[in-house]
């Protein structure tokens, strides 16, 4: 399936604050906001790398998972 860079940009957004959400330190993590600046700054390459996805957790399942269609 065929992603846009937005939609990949959602889905991380949408990981980052489900990861931070109970554990959030303001001293050392970005804010949502920040985090989606840091990430609209990066190539679509660079985005599907910060998935950290690969053989057993797949790029379709990430999106799956974290897609806020």
């Amino acid at each position: 399936m065929n992603y846009t860079k937005q939609q990949i940009i959602d889905a991380l957004v949408a990981e980052y604050d489900y990861l931070c959400h109970d554990d959030f330190d303001p001293d050392v993590d970005l804010t949502t906001e920040e985090y989606r600046e840091m990430l609209e700054e990066m190539t679509f390459d660079e985005l599907v790398e910060e998935t950290s996805t690969g053989e057993g957790y797949t790029f379709d399942d990430f999106m799956e998972n974290w897609s806020v269609i």
